[in-house]
């Protein structure tokens, strides 16, 4: 490829087109401030770590997608694949925790993935999102829902539609872990060979994949929400009354 062109998964935001971005960014920025959210701008490049314990080393994102090189110090560092894993660390690294809770934070910015290009898909992709750290109120669940829902009307889209799920907590988890994977099994042979090595280590990640014999061979799967605790139960069901 020449010097002369953006590198393959990239591209260049023009004079013409920057301004919708700004129109987009600005709308993020207002709602979110409405919610009581400010913005944090985290490091685009973090140690590779955080990002293995943070989102998991059996995802396709530590596995396949990351931009890791070590630098002459001879650290391993990874440009940013996702926003929660830092916002997590600089919530610990300057004690935001002593501050009032819940400490509630929104980014928007360029993440890195590694993936083959395709039509709407990139190596340097943007994203926003929001973390609301120090609480376990459900009202921060809707908050999450909410943001994002009147974002995407606020920019014209319509026919929209929320789905909302419950993945438990480490008390239920563990139940519906094993029915998971005692069900899976019984269709161990049709699923890809990266699934096969998945079961055991990180089961619910088999429910991810984009492969369609494994999309087909985990059709009626067991489901979280029929495995939950009676405080996930409650939790769950506040959401929706919330959402309502």
């Amino acid at each position: 490829m020449s010097a002369t062109n953006a590198p393959r998964g990239t591209y260049d935001i023009l004079p013409g087109d920057s301004r919708r971005w700004q129109y987009i960014e600005e709308s993020v920025s207002r709602i979110f401030h409405a919610y009581g959210y400010e913005e944090i701008r985290t490091p685009m490049f973090e140690h590779t770590e955080l990002f293995v314990r943070g989102i998991g080393e059996t995802t396709d994102i530590v596995q396949k997608e990351m931009y890791t090189f070590v630098d002459n110090g001879g650290r391993s560092l990874t440009l940013r694949p996702e926003g929660t894993a830092s916002v997590a660390r600089a919530y610990l690294e300057h004690k935001m925790f002593s501050e009032a809770q819940p400490v509630k934070m929104y980014y928007i910015g360029p993440m890195f993935r590694y993936e083959r290009p395709q039509a709407g898909r990139y190596r340097q992709l943007y994203q926003f999102g929001a973390e609301a750290l120090g609480t376990s109120d459900p009202v921060a669940d809707v908050e999450m829902i909410a943001m994002p829902f009147e974002l995407y009307r606020t920019l014209g889209l319509k026919s929209l539609e929320v789905q909302v799920n419950s993945i438990g907590c480490p008390e239920c988890r563990p139940k519906y872990r094993a029915a998971l994977v005692e069900w899976v099994k019984e269709r161990e042979d049709k699923l890809c060979k990266t699934c096969q090595s998945r079961l055991e280590r990180n089961p619910l990640r088999v429910l991810d994949c984009k492969e369609a014999q494994c999309q087909a061979a985990t059709e009626g799967a067991p489901r979280t929400i029929d495995f939950l605790c009676q405080e996930c139960e409650k939790h769950f069901a506040s959401v929706q009354n919330y959402l309502r």
